[in-house]
């Protein structure tokens, strides 16, 4: 069941972006005086569809839904009857093949701004920047970050939201500069501007963690007892003597004051003998507990005993609370610069692997997105809007990526006869092309090696 619930998510989100980014092809293509002969969504062999009695354009549904195509008139595809050579694609002004070849692209970026305007539009409570923890031992803390303040700024770009900040932090990965952070105090009328240095951020020890938390500056968090409120019957922590009601005091003599840092120490430390203190009927009782290692979406490993707390009513402070909610221009210009941050930041990330800075592991495929997608729906509309634009946006940049087989390839291609007043010859673009295969081949075979990997 939750595999057919996984692929209704992934066909839910990824099939509209693949059949507009194809459409854009597609209109521009028409629009250019282009002859279309097949729309199709997917690839391979044809499971259903229609051909349009006034166009003739073939509109199909392919077998194989890791993508799309739009054949067009060509005569190196086959022979052209004379009266239709003038609709021939090969035929066409480089500049009308370059705006068809980015044309998907481009509605995958229009996709993606336009989810991000719905979402910036949609008033929303959240926390307020205000710092409301500082782990020991990390950049933060080596910048004694004041716990209180509200961080206004990273490395001088302003940020309003939590997600702001983790987005600005995720984009120094593999770094090793100072992170500048500016914070506003309740009792100073000026901002102040801290430095926290950085060593490959995000990697090593802290590789697979969040990057507030490799940070180490963290929102506010509510106090929450760590008391036992359940407990899973296959779990670690029932099946080694943890029962409902105990409050964990300890564990490594390391003092436990709330739920969260308890749960922070067992999810750092999957398949490591743990030692817990409880207290059970007012008397302390030993155990010896080892996390069960699980895999998140990226393949990083975790902690998990099985165990949950007892429910208690939250009640965030005032202090703590902001409601972020923009009017439409002002959703127009954040959905634009989200878009802009969020694409430089997916270029940049390309560059560090191939550079070694971050390792290929960060490399996902379609099993990841599947299952980012159906986790979006457990979770809330919102979320849903915010993977499908995040995903478009992925698309939007991995297609313009100067490759041959890809739009960015063809763009080049088309580039080069613009400027030479001639297309390469057939050879050349064959090499091109092959070569360009073989890469996304092997970037196909990495993610989903490392697809299957996080599953196991």
């Amino acid at each position: 069941m939750t595999f057919l619930l996984t692929l209704l998510a992934a066909i839910f989100v990824l099939g509209p972006l693949i059949a507009l980014h194809e459409w854009g092809h597609y209109i521009v293509a028409r629009l250019c005086g282009v002859k279309v002969l097949t729309y199709s969504i997917g690839f391979g062999p044809k499971l259903f569809g229609w051909t349009s009695k006034k166009s003739g354009i073939d509109y199909r549904i392919s077998a194989l839904p890791l993508g799309g195509y739009v054949k067009m008139l060509d005569e190196r595809e086959g022979e052209v009857a004379k009266d239709e050579q003038h609709l021939a694609f090969n035929n066409q002004h480089p500049l009308k093949k370059i705006a068809i070849a980015a044309a998907g692209p481009i509605m995958n970026f229009v996709i993606a701004i336009a989810l991000f305007w719905v979402l910036f539009m949609t008033p929303s409570e959240q926390l307020a920047t205000k710092i409301g923890q500082v782990l020991p031992d990390t950049p933060a803390a080596m910048a004694q970050l004041p716990v209180g303040d509200k961080v206004v700024a990273i490395d001088g770009h302003e940020v309003q939201t939590w997600e702001g900040i983790n987005y600005r932090l995720a984009g120094r990965m593999g770094e090793t500069d100072d992170v500048s952070v500016t914070v506003q105090s309740d009792v100073q009328t000026d901002n102040t501007t801290y430095q926290a240095p950085v060593q490959q951020f995000m990697q090593g020890a802290d590789q697979g963690k969040d990057a507030l938390t490799s940070f180490g500056m963290l929102p506010w968090q509510p106090d929450i007892a760590p008391i036992v409120g359940d407990l899973s019957a296959d779990g670690a922590a029932s099946l080694q003597g943890m029962e409902v009601g105990d409050r964990i005091t300890a564990i490594n003599d390391t003092e436990i004051k709330d739920w969260l840092s308890m749960t922070r120490i067992v999810r750092d430390n999957p398949e490591t003998l743990l030692d817990f203190t409880v207290l059970r009927d007012g008397k302390p009782v030993q155990l010896k507990i080892m996390p069960q290692g699980k895999k998140d979406n990226l393949g990083n490993d975790y902690g998990q005993i099985g165990a949950m707390v007892q429910q208690s009513e939250i009640v965030i402070p005032d202090a703590y609370k902001t409601t972020v909610v923009y009017g439409p221009g002002e959703s127009l210009v954040k959905s634009f610069e989200k878009t802009e941050q969020l694409a430089v930041m997916t270029v940049s990330s390309m560059g560090k692997m191939l550079s070694g800075m971050i390792g290929l592991d960060n490399l996902s495929g379609p099993i990841t997105i599947a299952k980012v997608a159906k986790q979006s729906f457990d979770i809330s509309w919102q979320m849903v809007l915010s993977t499908t634009a995040l995903i478009s946006l992925s698309l939007a940049v991995l297609n313009l990526l100067p490759i041959p087989v890809l739009d960015g390839g063809h763009i080049v291609y088309h580039f080069i006869e613009l400027v030479r007043g001639k297309p390469l010859s057939e050879g050349v673009q064959m090499v091109g092309l092959n070569i360009g295969l073989l890469l996304l081949a092997g970037f196909m075979v990495l993610a989903i090696g490392n697809d299957i990997s996080r599953l196991f």
